[in-house]
């Protein structure tokens, strides 16, 4: 019988069944079972290769793109990874509106993958003319041929891990989890999983993680879209200004917010304690189980999954850098001394 290469034809078949993974000294005194679905082993290290495959593909097959066309959409960072890569290995130009927010780090591997990027402040009102949103429609209007992504009203997002994050929690669990905790965005993540969960199990607690200065939460519990709610913060892709389509709100249960430091030094803390290297909106899920557990939310049968949507690497030059979080001022006396240093033989 004749012997055959075992090889993937490329990348984007290594796309989705990411592992779940028990976390343990980062939860040793809690109440419940915790388990991190790892985004990170994705071969684009986030949970936004789910998108950009599914989108890009279903374009494909409604004849809206064809090699030579043109890509844009807006991101924080890991959507446009993502997205390059995938028009990297199908043959079309990708273009993406940055916010300023972003990690150098996320920037230049943007333009790694081929991508031309266009970094916009992102400390400026969903509507400003130059605002990665409107940035992107502008870019959309003047090229011809081109599509937009735009992933925080498009309903391909939630389908995305409708058909796959979901179905592989619920099958990684054998259907016990009791407990789904996931940043909210775009909110396509905890949408489209929450939504798969919940037909299966509808008594799934389901947990939005919100970020301070950024609306979601309270319009969840209002439906009130309230403007005082907005200032700025530094975690990416986390949050937002504005109410996504993409987030189905009737679907999660409740909403906690996490603060920028809690979250940053949460981040290290996986990575030091589980051998986990995440990044900065991991260790935001991460902050609010811990929240979640000192409000006695879990019991000893509790089946907890946290979705870790990125990966460490994106944040080399914040999170991970010691200076950035000291000019920060996320560094007190403590905090610096649990920091080993560089010990430099000459």
């Amino acid at each position: 019988m004749a012997k055959s290469i075992q090889a993937y034809d490329n990348i984007l078949q290594l796309v989705g069944n990411t592992p779940l993974i028990r976390l343990n000294d980062i939860v040793s005194n809690f109440d419940g079972n915790f388990y991190a679905k790892v985004e990170g082993f994705n071969p684009g290290h986030s949970a936004k290769d789910r998108i950009a495959v599914h989108i890009v593909e279903e374009a494909e097959r409604k004849g809206i793109l064809k090699k030579g066309s043109t890509v844009i959409e807006t991101t924080s960072g890991n959507t446009g990874f993502s997205l390059a890569m995938v028009c990297m290995i199908k043959g079309y130009d990708c273009i993406l509106a940055v916010s300023s927010k972003s990690s150098n780090d996320k920037i230049d591997m943007l333009r790694s993958m081929g991508a031309k990027v266009y970094v916009c402040p992102a400390h400026v009102s969903a509507d400003d003319p130059r605002s990665y949103y409107e940035v992107a429609k502008q870019l959309h209007r003047e090229i011809e041929g081109s599509i937009y992504i735009n992933q925080y009203f498009n309903d391909l997002n939630i389908e995305a891990h409708y058909r796959t994050t979901g179905p592989e929690i619920w099958e990684q669990t054998n259907g016990l989890i009791t407990h789904l905790v996931a940043c909210s965005g775009t909110g396509g993540t905890i949408s489209g999983t929450a939504r798969y969960l919940k037909e299966q199990n509808p008594d799934i607690n389901v947990i939005g993680v919100d970020a301070y200065g950024s609306v979601l939460k309270k319009y969840h519990e209002t439906r009130e879209f309230d403007h005082n709610e907005i200032y700025p913060y530094r975690i990416e892709g986390l949050g937002k200004n504005l109410i996504p389509t993409a987030t189905d709100f009737d679907i999660i249960d409740s909403f906690i917010k996490v603060t920028d430091e809690e979250s940053a030094h949460t981040a290290r803390e996986i990575s030091h304690k589980e051998g986990i290297f995440v990044g900065y909106t991991s260790g935001a899920v991460m902050q609010a189980v811990k929240q979640l557990d000192a409000m006695d939310t879990f019991t000893a049968d509790s089946n907890v999954v946290l979705i870790f949507p990125d990966h460490g690497s994106r944040y080399m030059s914040k999170i991970y850098s010691d200076k950035w979080m000291e000019d920060q001022g996320f560094f007190d006396k403590q905090k610096a001394a649990e920091v080993k240093p560089v010990e430099v033989i000459r």
